[in-house]
């Protein structure tokens, strides 16, 4: 059996390849654009093609003959937009299905896909199963909720401040997850060959989490005190401004931001027992937040 993983450099990605990495009668093929990040990850026994994922040609040539393939669309914010960066991918992706044609697919989707327009990648996420599930082979489409890694992004505020944002309210509650546990299921729909057709599986982590659960178990595992400081939009915009991310993908971020804040929303998902994954927030503290 031949699996390719697109972005195996990544959180999910290096994860899957490093579950399935001594799995016997398995070749794994990682894509990625930076040959050296995906020769770090140590796995010797894989072939590594270092591929511009939006290209076409280049995503067709480095997974012929794979039986199975990862796909998903790598997290850029220094772009013209994230509506074409998605379209790119997504584009690449189904050509090279059809092309080659793969036998099963497994997607990195998001909670919520496919329910509404004007949610950011959620929305685009939704798009990108439209497209793969109009080919003729099997689509499993993995809805994630919250990354837990995304906290990483404020590790130093963490740390040495004492504090994090979100641009909702202390007390809204949202389903958080380990990109680990996404890693382990994608590698077990991958590796199994005997699962048919089109569907969704979400992903939601052990528990919802409000930004105040997390700076008080924070606080009691890092034994300092941890805050949570609502950021407003407005103040989201400008901390985007001064990334030098351009105004279409500002846009498009706050819409993303505001599906996380509402209520009512697609991150309101109900449970269920399929949804559940182990990775709680004290595990990403310890392994990740501490150790990156």
């Amino acid at each position: 059996m031949k699996i390719a993983i697109a972005a195996a450099a990544g959180n999910v990605g290096s994860r899957i390849a490093k579950q399935l990495q001594n799995t016997p009668d398995l070749e794994l093929v990682l894509l990625g654009n930076n040959a050296d990040a995906l020769k770090s990850l140590e796995i010797t026994s894989a072939t590594i093609v270092e591929t511009d994922l939006s290209d076409i040609s280049q995503v067709n040539n480095a997974t012929k003959n794979v039986n199975a393939l990862f796909w998903m669309v790598p997290p850029v914010v220094h772009t013209t937009s994230l509506k074409s960066w998605y379209e790119k991918l997504i584009n690449a992706g189904v050509n090279a299905v059809q092309k080659n044609n793969i036998e099963r697919v497994v997607l990195l989707s998001a909670l919520g896909a496919g329910s509404k327009e004007n949610l950011g990648t959620v929305t685009y996420s939704g798009f990108m199963e439209q497209s793969f599930d109009k080919i003729d082979t099997n689509v499993l489409a993995l809805r994630p909720g919250y990354f837990l890694e995304n906290l990483l992004l404020q590790k130093s505020t963490i740390l040495n401040e004492g504090h994090f944002s979100f641009t909702y309210n202390g007390d809204h509650s949202i389903p958080f997850i380990s990109s680990d546990d996404i890693g382990d299921a994608a590698s077990k729909y991958l590796f199994d060959d005997k699962w048919k057709g089109k569907w969704k599986l979400n992903l939601m982590g052990p528990e919802n989490l409000t930004p105040n659960d997390i700076a008080l178990r924070m606080s009691n595992v890092l034994n300092k005190e941890i805050t949570y400081k609502k950021l407003s939009i407005s103040e989201a915009k400008e901390n985007l401004k001064a990334n030098n991310i351009n105004t279409i993908v500002i846009e498009e971020l706050i819409e993303l931001f505001k599906a996380l804040g509402d209520p009512y929303g697609v991150y309101n998902t109900p449970r269920t027992h399929e949804a559940l994954t182990v990775t709680t927030l004290e595990d990403f503290i310890n392994k990740k937040l501490l150790m990156i």
